[in-house]
C-alpha cells in the first residue's frame, strides 16, 4: 500500500480533532456549495453533491448547515463565490504533489500554497509537471481486522472493482470513478466498515522516503491540509506504516 493511502486513513482518523478546529466543516461547506453550483441542488442527479453530503454527514454536520450550503450554491442564498484551482509541485525527495483548492481569491491561494511548499522543503511547479503521474480512481480503504480477505475480494470484484490491494494493515479497493458508488454500496450492504471512501488521484509509481525527508513530507502534507482553501492533497510518497504512525 502506498504511503499516500495510509495518509488518507490517518487523516480521516484525525477528523474529530480537525472538526473541533472548524477546518473540516469549512472545507465541506465549500465543496457542497461548489458541487451544487456546478451540478444543481438535487443530490440524486448530482454525484459530486451526493458524495459531499455523505462526507458532511459522516462528520456530523448539522442538516441546516448542509441545506444552507446547497442554497448558496444554487443562488437561493447569498454567499462567497468559490472557484476550483489546482496546483502541482514537488515535495522532499522529489515526491510529486497535487493540490486541489476551492478559493474566492486565486492570488492569495497560490501565494500561500507556494509558501507552504518552500517552507517544508518542496517547490511549486508548472501546470502539468506531475499530473501525468496520477490516475483518477475510486478508493476504499478497509482495515484488515474488519473483514475476511476472501469475502472482500469476491464481493468487491463481483461489484465491479478493478483491483484489491493488500497492505500491512489495510486493504485498498480500487475502482474506476464510474463504478465507485456501486462498489461502495455493495461494501456497505455487506456491513463492512471502511476508513476511507473517496474519488482519489492514485499514483502510478511511488517514491520511498524515510528519516528527515519523510518527516518533512508529512509536515508538508499536514500544512497543506490545514489551509482552508485546500480541499484535497495527493502525493506519490511511500513511507513505511510504522514510520507514518510515529511521525503523524
Amino acid at each position: 500500500m502506498s504511503g499516500h493511502s495510509k495518509w488518507s486513513s490517518i487523516k480521516h482518523k484525525k477528523g474529530i480533532a480537525d472538526a473541533k478546529r472548524g477546518k473540516i466543516f469549512t472545507k465541506l461547506i465549500r465543496e457542497i456549495t461548489v458541487a451544487a453550483r456546478m451540478g444543481g441542488g438535487d443530490p440524486s442527479g448530482n454525484p459530486r453533491l451526493r458524495a459531499a453530503i455523505a462526507a458532511a454527514k459522516a462528520e456530523n454536520m448539522p442538516k441546516e448547515n448542509i441545506e444552507r450550503a446547497i442554497k448558496k450554491g444554487t443562488g437561493e442564498l447569498e454567499g462567497a463565490s468559490y472557484e476550483e484551482a489546482s496546483y502541482e509541485g514537488y515535495g522532499p525527495g522529489g515526491v510529486a504533489v497535487l493540490v486541489d483548492c476551492l478559493t474566492d481569491n486565486r492570488n492569495r491561494t497560490v501565494a500561500e500554497v507556494k509558501h507552504l511548499f518552500e517552507r517544508h522543503g518542496g517547490s511549486l511547479g508548472e501546470p502539468g509537471c506531475v499530473a501525468w503521474l496520477f490516475e483518477k480512481k475510486g478508493l476504499i480503504v478497509i482495515e484488515k481486522d474488519k473483514v475476511d480477505e476472501e469475502k472482500l475480494l469476491d464481493l468487491a470484484l463481483e461489484a465491479g472493482a478493478e483491483d484489491v490491494k493488500e497492505g500491512d494493515s489495510e486493504f485498498e479497493v480500487i475502482t474506476e470513478p464510474g463504478d465507485f458508488e456501486t462498489v461502495k454500496r455493495a461494501i456497505e450492504d455487506a456491513d463492512i466498515p471502511y476508513s476511507v471512501a473517496e474519488i482519489s488521484m492514485i499514483p502510478k509509481n511511488t517514491v520511498k522516503l524515510d528519516g528527515k525527508k519523510a518527516q518533512q513530507m508529512l509536515s508538508l502534507m499536514q500544512a497543506l491540509e490545514d489551509n482552508d482553501d485546500v480541499s484535497h492533497v495527493y502525493a506519490n510518497f511511500d513511507i513505511p506504516d510504522e514510520v507514518m504512525e510515529a511521525l503523524s
